[in-house]
Formats: C-alpha cells, structure tokens, sequence
C-alpha cells in the first residue's frame, strides 16, 4: 500500500501555477462546463446574472439612499452602489465556489490525472462571466446618468487581477483545507458575507471616522472596490497606504500554492 501511494504521487502531472498554462484547455472545459451546469437548467438562464444585482441595487438604494441619504459625492448612490457589488460578488463568488471546488469536483478527481490546481482557478474564470454582465449593466446605468468612463478605465483589466489574486488566495487555501475539514464548506460562507460590512461595498470610506479608514488600508477588498470606482469614473486616485493590504494576500496566495502542492497526491485518498 506504501508503495501504492508513492507512485500515485509520482504520476500526478506538473503542480502550480506553470500547470495552468500546459493544461489551458482543460482548464476552460472545466470553466465552460461550470457555466453550463449553473444556467442550463433554469428558465431565466442568463438573465439570473441581470436580476441578482438588480436586486442587491433596489435593497441598498432603498436603505442607504432614500432612508439614510449617503452622500456618495459626484456619483449617483446606485451607480456607487452597483460599481461595489459588481467587484464583491465576484469576489464571493470565486471565494466560495473555488474553497468548495475540490469537493464539487471529487469524481473527476477520482477518474482523472490533472493538476488539481485547475479546480479553483476554473471556478474564478467561470464566475468572471457574471462580473462580466454586472459591470456592463453598470456601464449601461451610467450612460443613462450622462455619466461616461474615463480614460483610467484602461487600468480596469490589472484591477480584475488583483481581484482574482485576493479571491484566489482565501480560495486555494480552503479547497486544501476542506478535503479533510468540511466544516469549513459551512463557516466559509457565513464569515465572507459578514466581511461586506467591513468593505465599503455601499457606503464610502469617507462615512467613517478617521481612526476606522487607517484599518481599511489593512483591507485588500477595500482597495479593490476603490480602485475599480476609481477606473470606472474617474476623479482622485484611492491612497497608495492601499497597496499594503496586498502584502498578506501575496502572502496567502504564495502558501496556499505550497499547501495545495504538498498534500495534492493525497487528496484522492481522503474524498
């Protein structure tokens, strides 16, 4: 049996991120098949990526804008609104399904030889077709507001990496760590839909007192949601002291490649 598990572990293909590249078609089957099976058997289909951020926008306005009256500035409350969900959604999203994706996946696992990398990252190319839809729906809303994009929206495309990156790095840990915790598919969900509070998704920075802005420079999702306002409309560019909340997500990303690296060749064992 020792010797069984070695040579399992010694066939597994190329680990990491440089598998990504080899295996790119395989990764987007994975991707497209994921879109299929969230869509294909819905009525709606497509339209569900229109309607969940329709009404996350009518709630938000609702509550923060007609009740509590928020000052966004220069930007109308639902365009401010909808330019946060379309960068938290995603972010959930790849969050989510990427910490799951392994689980989700066991029986391709069990059948196939592949760099089980491809599991959470085909999770953040198939979510990126809702963001898609979201941020042309925000782009839509803003033509009707007389309001156009900038020409910092050509910086929108290292934005979505950063994105993808902070995701990813809460997402490939959890994928390991759930093969063998699967209470973690339950706690997951609940702690990242509290972090919305502590983002400024629906309400700007500026709304907090001076001591709680320093702590949003501590949170990589809050420069995210800045930056891509900042892309989209222009305007003053989100503080540079953002940039340090990349250290710790760098730094989860990079030991959550090694992990998922270490324990890979067991991971058929314990689904």
């Amino acid at each position: 049996m020792h010797n069984t598990k070695i040579t399992v572990r010694e066939m597994l293909p190329k680990q990491g991120i440089p598998s990504l590249w080899h295996y790119r078609y395989l990764l987007f089957t994975f991707a497209v098949r994921d879109i299929k099976s969230n869509y294909a058997e819905t009525r709606l289909g497509l339209l569900w990526s229109l309607l969940q951020p329709l009404i996350g926008l009518a709630i938000f306005t609702f509550f923060f804008d007609k009740l509590l009256n928020i000052n966004t500035g220069d930007i109308p409350y639902p365009l401010f609104a909808l330019s946060g969900m379309c960068v938290w959604y995603y972010f959930v999203y790849i969050v989510n399904n990427a910490g799951s994706s392994i689980i989700q996946m066991q029986q391709i696992i069990k059948k196939m030889n592949f760099p089980r990398i491809l599991c959470p990252v085909s999770k953040a190319l198939s979510g990126m077709l809702d963001f898609i839809i979201t941020l042309i729906l925000l782009l839509v809303a803003m033509s009707i507001y007389g309001i156009y994009p900038s020409a910092t929206l050509l910086l929108l495309p290292f934005l979505v990496l950063l994105l993808i990156g902070t995701g990813l790095s809460l997402g490939i840990w959890l994928s390991a760590l759930t093969v063998r915790h699967r209470d973690l598919l339950h706690a997951v969900p609940y702690l990242v839909s509290f972090a919305i509070w502590v983002t400024p998704v629906f309400y700007p920075v500026t709304l907090l007192p001076e001591a709680y802005c320093r702590l949003m420079y501590f949170n990589p999702m809050a420069a995210v949601v800045e930056g891509l306002r900042w892309c989209v409309f222009g305007g003053t560019s989100p503080p540079w002291d953002y940039a340090f909340s990349f250290i710790p997500v760098a730094v989860l990303f990079t030991t959550g490649i090694m992990y998922f690296n270490r324990i890979e060749g067991r991971m058929a064992e314990y689904l």
